[in-house]
């Protein structure tokens, strides 16, 4: 509730504008008719060579860090068809990992996403799962993932070379790593704006809505202390 009133909805664009940029829904569409096809032709074929697809293993494998309630993820699992997949045997073609340091906020993600797909994602395609985990420390194999997202967690990370060294080694060679996070305005004249509404308005209304003022005043104070973008990519 409080992201709808702070970004006047703008978060729920942002987050889906993070959805179009990694092309997931096309290039999960790709991916299950190649298998398909790769299937239906060694039926025929009575193929056993070494091309044949292992469907005990995932085609497209997705990390999102520090998105403990699902909402980044959830979008993954719409955009790939993973809930009309789990309707079929099998493993899924498409594996959705959600990362967060914070196991309370694992759990709600985790109940809210068996509320809203069932159990067949988690317990029969494993098309999607909810890890404890470090974004300084990931708890994953070197070269296991072909994405990695992570959306307005980077800021919050204690060291965050260590983060993006960690993210190199979980991704594999060629995979993409997507960061969307608050930022420093540019634009003079809307900096200033912009500083008058975080640092009055925010903070308010995090006390009215959330009943929780402080941790917004660190939210804004946050946004302030982290790298510029043209420092974030240095550092990338």
């Amino acid at each position: 509730v409080m992201n709808d009133f702070m970004s006047a909805g703008l978060h729920r664009y942002w987050k889906d504008e993070l959805l179009r940029m990694t092309g997931v829904g096309p290039m999960s569409k790709a991916l299950r008719r190649r298998a398909s096809m790769k299937y239906a032709s060694d039926l025929n074929n009575n193929n056993d060579d070494d091309d044949t697809i292992d469907d005990s293993k995932a085609l497209l494998y997705i990390l999102d860090v520090a998105g403990g309630t699902g909402d980044v993820a959830f979008r993954f699992v719409d955009a790939a068809n993973c809930e009309e997949r789990s309707k079929s045997s099998g493993k899924d073609e498409v594996n959705v990992t959600v990362c967060d340091i914070n196991p309370e906020m694992l759990r709600v993600g985790e109940a809210r996403a068996r509320k809203r797909y069932g159990s067949a994602l988690f317990d029969e395609t494993c098309a999607l799962k909810f890890v404890e985990g470090n974004a300084q420390c990931l708890p994953f194999e070197d070269n296991s993932f072909d994405l990695y997202t992570i959306a307005f967690g980077l800021r919050n990370v204690t060291d965050v070379d260590m983060a993006l060294r960690d993210a190199l080694r979980v991704l594999k060679p060629g995979g993409r790593f997507l960061c969307l996070e608050f930022s420093h305005v540019q634009n003079v004249p809307l900096a200033q704006l912009y500083d008058i509404y975080s640092f009055h308005v925010i903070p308010k209304l995090g006390e009215v809505v959330a009943n929780d003022r402080d941790s917004y005043q660190y939210l804004v104070e946050s946004i302030r202390k982290f790298c510029t973008q043209d420092e974030l990519v240095t550092r990338m």
